[in-house]
């Protein structure tokens, strides 16, 4: 889970047109992204914001599809016949295991053999592919998406969007859009444990390691906190949420950069004093046996096992998980356990949240531009992904049938269907059975739309972290065609040279007084050479784009 944001000139986008300027886009690049007079098969000639998409003749799009086992893919699912219902368009999904999305797909675009519609990928994710010409650079195809564009302006996402351009002014993926910054990811608690030993709900991480210890204390043979999310990524949630208290990046946010405000540059994200605080504070949980050591190997399903199985009081979680894979199966094995997800607990840097609005999103194969139903697959894009009813449909699936809406907009599901807990014992499920709420389709949008399925305890979660001060994205540094090919030589081996070392501070594999010497280690990996690259791209795209 990780973070987001693991990212181009623009041809008649109204609102947009601030990104046009100087971004040195050839005539032919400008040429190909006004001529599509013979990729209008299909297409709507008036299409519109908020209008709903109907391609003028029957059509189909493959489409990259992420088969979470949750929710695994059916083909009698309401969501593809009311979708072919709505816009006369039919996907025809290339099914891929969630386990093995990101790998998978890197090879069908490797092979030239990717569909046409991409989803489910993170921004920085677009990057490998932008220099193969693999991928469009969907930046010159925006004005064809009107929903888009409208909640861009509205929403104020022009800055965000700079996040994803590359060295070329343009950026090549669509991402979901978020109204605002949503924090999902956090930690559950015992809170019965906690009433037992008369303990508050931790708020700070040295909170936090005191409950800890407490718990410890009362049950000597248990490991207090257990974690979960440990591959692919070791303590991917986990470091994360620790980094961002340090002022740092670890986890599913790491990435070898990270820019210091005081210097104004970007430093190595690994070499930072405040990832060696970090790492400091997780190698006293472990070495006090408060945290499982396994906690950065082991499957979910060891993880969620000792948590439900009372072996463990603590572990990461986001809403669904906490509602999904720990309340009930608790509950059978516990009828007096109690669970919360806790507001993520705060360190040196105070109250404050790290994330971005721009979700997951879109790639779109290259090959799609020579389609003749191009523009008609980018108006699908645009309703489904960006337009409120397409949004709304997505998420939620057919008024009537699988939810009721009341005069004041708020929604309510059908009372035979559950949703994250919302309706406990109903027969049917909204994405098991329906295919509605499925991630790939639906994400982004508004807050309200994104709060309609929370729980009131969920909402108390989000009203606490919407205080917090929201911290800066870091500026775009996108490399060149040379800088990118060098940049690859030196970056996964800086970045696994981290994650190796990392760990082993952590369980004391490695001693934290060698600090210095793993630092001179990574710039013996070309640590130095990296970050001035990186800093040069910076310097070049600060004096080119502002």
């Amino acid at each position: 889970m990780r973070e987001i944001s693991r990212r181009q000139a623009l041809v008649g986008l109204g609102a947009l047109t601030f990104l046009a300027a100087g971004c040195g886009e050839d005539e032919a690049a400008k040429k190909g992204a006004q001529d599509l007079t013979s990729n209008k098969a299909g297409a709507m000639a008036n299409y519109g914001v908020n209008q709903q998409f109907k391609a003028s003749e029957p059509l189909s799009f493959d489409v990259l599809y992420n088969n979470h086992p949750f929710y695994p893919i059916k083909n009698d699912w309401l969501f593809w016949t009311e979708l072919n219902k709505r816009t006369n368009v039919t996907f025809k999904p290339v099914v891929v295991p969630l386990s093995d999305y990101e790998q998978k797909r890197g090879l069908l675009i490797g092979a030239g053999d990717a569909p046409f519609i991409i989803p489910k990928t993170y921004p920085r994710q677009e990057e490998p592919f932008v220099s193969s010409g693999a991928i469009l650079a969907v930046s010159e195809y925006v004005d064809l998406m009107p929903n888009f564009k409208d909640k861009i302006a509205k929403w104020n996402l022009q800055g965000d969007l700079k996040e994803l351009m590359q060295a070329d002014g343009r950026y090549y993926l669509l991402p979901g859009l978020h109204e605002e910054i949503w924090i999902d990811y956090s930690l559950a608690v015992r809170t019965d444990i906690l009433e037992k030993l008369k303990l508050e709900v931790p708020k700070t991480w040295e909170d936090l390691y005191t409950v800890l210890k407490a718990m410890k204390a009362e049950y000597p043979d248990l490991y207090p906190m257990t974690d979960r999310w440990g591959i692919p990524t070791a303590g991917g949630n986990l470091l994360k949420m620790v980094a961002q208290a340090y002022g740092t990046r670890g986890g599913w946010e790491y990435h070898n950069a990270t820019f210091d405000t005081a210097t104004g540059k970007y430093v190595f994200t690994g070499a930072m004093e405040q990832y060696k605080q970090m790492l400091v504070y997780l190698n006293k949980l472990v070495k006090e046996k408060l945290l499982d050591p396994e906690s950065f190997t082991q499957s979910d399903d060891a993880a969620k096992a000792k948590f439900t199985g009372g072996k463990s009081f603590v572990i990461s979680t986001n809403a669904q998980t906490l509602i999904n894979d720990y309340r009930p199966q608790l509950e059978k094995m516990n009828p007096d356990a109690k669970i919360v997800k806790i507001p993520v607990p705060v360190g040196p840097l105070g109250e404050v949240n790290r994330g971005t609005r721009l979700e997951n999103g879109i790639m779109i194969s290259k090959k799609a531009l020579e389609n003749k139903n191009f523009v008609a697959m980018m108006q699908l894009i645009d309703w489904l992904w960006y337009s409120d009813a397409g949004l709304e449909f997505a998420k939620w699936g057919v008024e009537g049938v699988t939810f009721t809406k009341d005069a004041s907009g708020n929604y309510k599901l059908a009372k035979d269907v559950d949703y994250v807990g919302l309706n406990p014992g109903a027969p049917k499920h909204l994405q098991k059975d329906f295919g509605f709420g499925n991630g790939v389709f639906a994400y982004g949008g508004s807050t309200k739309l994104l709060e309609s399925t929370f729980s009131e305890e969920e909402l108390e979660f989000q009203k606490v972290m919407k205080t917090r001060k929201a911290l800066p994205v870091d500026p775009p540094r996108p490399f060149n065609a040379d800088e990118r090919e060098q940049a690859t030589l030196w970056e996964t081996p800086l970045e696994d040279y981290v994650t190796q070392n990392t760990l082993k501070f952590i369980l004391g594999e490695r001693d934290l007084g060698e600090w210095d010497a793993y630092v001179k280690e990574l710039e013996g990996k070309n640590m130095g050479s990296y970050m001035n690259l990186i800093n040069t791209a910076y310097e070049r795209f600060k004096k080119e784009h502002g």
